[in-house]
């Protein structure tokens, strides 16, 4: 009976050793899925219909305000809002002026006021949020996809866009943590803070374009592309996620859409095209030729769910991704509809691929070893009630920017998980750094910044739980509806 127990007692502990043996000890991808313009007031709204919201939120509240937004221009002092629909068919004002008008800056508490999002354009209505409208393919509501990721895997009631402006410098950041033209920039507060006026971006730039450049001050001028005495938006002398990744031996993609070059790069939402040690452009400034661009930068963002083995498609799921939408499919308000059904795709794929990684004799399939972030890329000019806090001289002239959607999915993330740590594009690269043992803060740009905080967004996950077994996200598409997409791809934005 003793030599029996003992053998009992040995084969418990044998199976306490291998279960730790097999813990998962770090996601082995991560993807980055990066939409467009919107805030948590405006886009998820509806989520105040079935869910409890409050400005003032505690770890089971989502901070939505639903009434009484703040208007320096009514004579009440604040305006209530009305529904639109998801392609509400106009675009605001999100450059940094548009920022600065919404912002009211307090110049004696160096808080923003908040109240004056009716001047990001007048005439067109910012105190409005996104109807969750029912119809045939979406019986939930256009928004249901949106709605059930948030209360289904993690939310942060606190994410804010790291710069004060639009698509371009806010790509740069979650790229690279920074807009700066050099380390020395990004050192002095100097950031390239708006998009291209009327041109391709980054390399592909041509002499004579021009974008703005703000100093620590938070003052802009232009800056006018001249290669002939080096100046241009092609940075050198500052790292990126990427080289972290190269040199760690971690593959990485950046799944993104066509811009103006010969070879479809140039766009301002393609972060990479702006990094000279990437690009390499040709003496025209019309193409990339790096083997770093031909390797990792991908201009068909539906190919990511051939990576992820839809449809029978390999399995090549890089290390770190990031998901940049085409036009239909990224929440951009003038005329995108498609966002939801396209982030729900991205995700179903992920949580139904076949492709499996063996880690140390164990397999796990995509869905038990990835991590997916989901973010907006700035404000879009939308109504927004929380401050952000304005990071100290020389970064605060152009940093932190207002508060954007984001969510966490993993199979080890409790459902409706409501995080109030304060984040922004640089805590997102402080994960990846943390997840990869890269070192935090190795960049030295936003992802080291003293504001944020070091946990890097471990609070959404622990891998120490059994993982989560995957439930479809309500879509009225599939993977294979977007990978057979022929539709011309348009710009995630009109800008």
């Amino acid at each position: 009976m003793k030599f029996a127990l003992r053998i009992l007692l040995l084969v418990s502990s044998l199976a306490v050793i291998t279960a730790h043996a097999q813990q998962l000890t770090h996601f082995q991808h991560i993807i980055v899925v990066f939409q467009e313009n919107r805030t948590p007031d405006n886009l998820f709204y509806a989520l105040c219909t079935n869910f409890p919201c409050s400005t003032n939120p505690n770890n089971t509240q989502y901070n939505i305000q639903t009434t009484n937004w703040l208007d320096k221009t009514s004579s009440t002092g604040f305006t209530q809002p009305t529904g639109v629909a998801l392609a509400n068919g106009y675009d605001l004002d999100h450059s940094h002026t548009g920022w600065k008008n919404e912002c009211d800056l307090n110049t004696t508490t160096g808080q923003c006021r908040m109240d004056g999002a009716a001047l990001t354009r007048a005439n067109r209505g910012a105190f409005v949020f996104v109807n969750n409208t029912v119809d045939p393919k979406h019986p939930q509501g256009i928004l249901s996809s949106y709605i059930t990721l948030a209360t289904t895997y993690g939310w942060a009631n606190f994410m804010f866009q790291t710069n004060q402006g639009p698509s371009f410098p806010a790509h740069q950041f979650i790229f690279g943590g920074t807009s700066a033209l050099n380390a020395a920039g990004d050192a002095a507060g100097s950031f390239i803070s708006e998009n291209f006026a009327g041109g391709p971006a980054g390399c592909y730039a041509q002499d004579g374009e021009t974008t703005r450049l703000i100093n620590s001050a938070g003052k802009e001028s232009v800056f006018t592309i001249d290669y002939a005495t080096g100046v241009s938006t092609c940075f050198t002398g500052r790292e990126t996620m990427a080289d972290l990744l190269d040199g760690a031996g971690i593959g990485w993609k950046y799944y993104s859409t066509k811009g103006g070059g010969n070879d479809g790069g140039g766009s301002i939402w393609t972060a990479p095209d702006a990094i000279q040690a990437i690009c390499v452009p040709d003496a025209a400034h019309e193409n990339c030729t790096g083997t770093e661009w031909a390797n990792h930068v991908d201009l068909t963002p539906a190919h990511v769910l051939n990576d992820l083995g839809a449809n029978g498609n390999p399995c090549n799921l890089q290390g770190v991704s990031w998901v940049i939408p085409t036009g239909a499919n990224s929440d951009h308000p003038g005329g995108s509809k498609g966002g939801p059904d396209w982030v729900a795709s991205v995700v179903n794929a992920l949580g139904t691929s076949p492709c499996t990684d063996n880690i140390n004799g164990q397999n796990y399939t995509y869905w038990q070893d990835t991590a997916v972030i989901i973010a907006w890329d700035d404000f879009g000019g939308w109504y927004e009630h929380e401050p952000p806090t304005i990071l100290a001289s020389p970064e605060g002239g152009y940093q932190l920017g207002f508060r954007v959607p984001m969510i966490f999915v993993s199979a080890y993330t409790p459902s409706g998980y409501i995080n109030n740590d304060h984040h922004d594009f640089g805590t997102v690269l402080r994960f990846i750094e943390r997840n990869f043992g890269l070192g935090i803060g190795a960049l030295g740009f936003a992802d080291s910044r003293g504001a944020l905080p070091l946990s890097a967004l471990q609070a959404f996950y622990n891998l120490g739980n059994t993982p989560r077994t995957f439930v479809q996200i309500p879509s009225a598409k599939t993977a294979l509806d977007f990978i057979n997409d022929k539709t011309p791809p348009t710009d995630p934005d009109d800008d």
